[in-house]
């Protein structure tokens, strides 16, 4: 099946969280959007009972991940990593791949840098036989140009492409998803 015709599913997807951490965060190519459309993304996940893996990169240097994130990741673990790819990291692959993700061989990515740790994530993943979807106005990198050759190069590997409402709806299915409200409210 074309990838671009693939629907999400709750039962099949699972979100990772790419290393949104500090002052990197802050700048990012229109990092306030990024980041807003990343605490709703993570904040309905969890309203529907999809579950989240949270990477940062090297926390010691970089830094916590940033505090609008806070809240909506709150009760989780972020996961340390050196490699640039999460899957690089063997408990952070775990995480992903295995234990209670089992089974869940959609990933939607958000965060930092598109084109370095968000894309080598998602080429992993890739070669792993998992479907991935990048949500688009959760990911960016320090440059406009970037963000979208990473955006570019995840869709020629087979990655589809995808924004914060359009994934949220195809999870909900129809508007009597018993979280529709909540979801919609985030939304808004």
């Amino acid at each position: 099946m074309n990838p671009a015709l693939e629907h999400l599913e709750i039962a099949r997807s699972q979100l990772v969280v790419v290393d949104v951490q500090g002052k990197l965060a802050r700048l990012m190519h229109d990092s306030d959007a990024m980041i807003r459309a990343q605490a709703i993304l993570v904040q309905a996940c969890r309203l529907l009972e999809v579950p989240v893996t949270w990477a940062e990169q090297l926390p010691d240097k970089l830094g916590p991940t940033v505090d609008e994130l806070a809240a909506p990741l709150a009760g989780l673990t972020p996961c340390a990593k050196s490699s640039f790819g999460c899957l690089g990291d063997e408990a952070l692959r775990e995480a992903i791949l295995g234990g209670t993700h089992e089974g869940r061989d959609q990933v939607l990515l958000c965060g930092i840098e598109t084109h370095v740790c968000v894309w080598q994530t998602a080429a992993a993943l890739l070669r792993e036989g998992r479907s991935v979807h990048v949500i688009a106005d959760a990911v960016s990198s320090r440059s406009a140009a970037n963000r979208e050759i990473g955006l570019q190069r995840m869709r020629e590997a087979g990655a589809s492409i995808s924004n914060v409402e359009m994934a949220l709806f195809e999870l909900m299915i129809e508007a009597t998803h018993p979280r529709f409200r909540e979801v919609t409210k985030l939304l808004k």
